[in-house]
């Protein structure tokens, strides 16, 4: 539109009603679905809405409807893979389902932030929340908290309103893989300790060995990186009493092998490595790495599912994803010392 032959404004509902003849409250119905009205009517106000690019403001809509068709989004680090992928499989959910995200980054775990996260995305009516922090302190301090409108939660499996993958099991996946080809001394760099998706794949690793009755080593703590995984395996690689190692993520993992490289360690044919996530570029390392793969599209899908069911009053429960192995050329059958 434009006003006084220059300016731009907005569109807005009256225009619409203008130009296809009708009052403003018969385009609010079509807009909003509504069944009182006729359908020669309903096509020709949509043609309409259609030629002149007519889209509705969000905090309007809301106002009159009590529907803000929001859903807001608690995440932390999203510029790792696991949680940034999260997000984007949820977005895509959720545009099928008919809502938007707005989202709210974490700078830290502090307490205080995480309640203004939630304060301020309350503020702006969404209509539930999704909690992508798998820091312990976060989701603890989200399960004190009281909040009128439903919550998931990415975290452990079995906790009430959450949304797992099963952590544990894709990390005995792992290990399994390299003790089935005969590995017996098997090295864990692990993630963050504050992070539940690391301890859990550090738990499957000692489940693991423990149920094989294999020689247990202290896993080394880490923070993600592909540099943590290059330092640690220079460190290692000094002396070398292992013949495997899996790495907490694929970026360790990636860290670790250039190290080998560095150190003239051959893999897989002095030593086998498993990461986990299977990040895109997984199958482009040297040697392509074996990892495990986690269904990111299948999460955001269950993960709206879940939510919409509480918005319609429904209580859900979702068994948790399980992760598979993806075996490609960084392991083969150890070599004998």
């Amino acid at each position: 539109m434009v006003v006084d032959g220059d300016l731009p404004r907005a569109l807005n509902i009256r225009d619409v009603a203008r130009e296809a003849g009708v009052s403003y409250q018969t385009v609010s119905r079509v807009l909003n679905g509504s069944d009182r009205i006729r359908e020669s009517t309903r096509e020709h106000v949509q043609s309409v809405i259609d030629r002149l690019g007519y889209r509705p403001n969000p905090v309007a809509r809301a106002l009159s409807t009590n529907r803000s068709r929001t859903i807001g989004v608690v995440t932390a680090q999203s510029a790792l893979y696991g949680p940034a992928t999260a997000v984007a499989a949820i977005e895509f959910a959720a545009r099928d389902a008919g809502y938007r995200l707005s989202i709210a980054n974490l700078r830290s775990g502090d307490p205080g932030e995480v309640r203004s996260s939630i304060d301020d995305l309350r503020s702006h009516a969404v209509e539930a929340i999704i909690v992508i922090a798998p820091q312990q302190q976060v989701l603890s301090e989200v399960a004190e908290m009281s909040v009128d409108v439903p919550i998931v939660a990415l975290g452990p499996s079995g906790e009430r309103n959450s949304m797992a993958m099963d952590q544990i099991a894709g990390a005995r996946a792992a290990v399994a893989h390299l003790a089935d080809l005969g590995h017996e001394f098997i090295v864990h760099l692990a993630g963050p300790q504050d992070w539940t998706e690391a301890e859990a794949r550090m738990a499957g690793y000692l489940r693991e060995l423990d149920a094989r009755d294999l020689r247990v080593r202290a896993p080394l703590l880490g923070d993600w990186s592909s540099q943590f995984g290059y330092d640690a395996g220079l460190s290692l690689l000094r002396m070398p009493d292992f013949t495997a190692v899996f790495a907490g993520n694929d970026s360790m993992a990636l860290g670790f092998l250039h190290a080998c490289r560095d150190r003239g360690a051959r893999v897989p044919e002095d030593i086998s490595v498993v990461g986990f996530d299977d990040i895109p570029d997984a199958a482009h390392f040297f040697p392509p790495l074996t990892t495990v793969h986690q269904d990111f599209v299948e999460l955001g899908r269950r993960t709206i599912g879940m939510l919409l069911a509480q918005l319609n009053g429904t209580e859900t429960t979702e068994e948790p994803l399980v992760p598979r192995l993806i075996v490609r050329e960084s392991t083969a059958a150890p070599r004998p010392f």
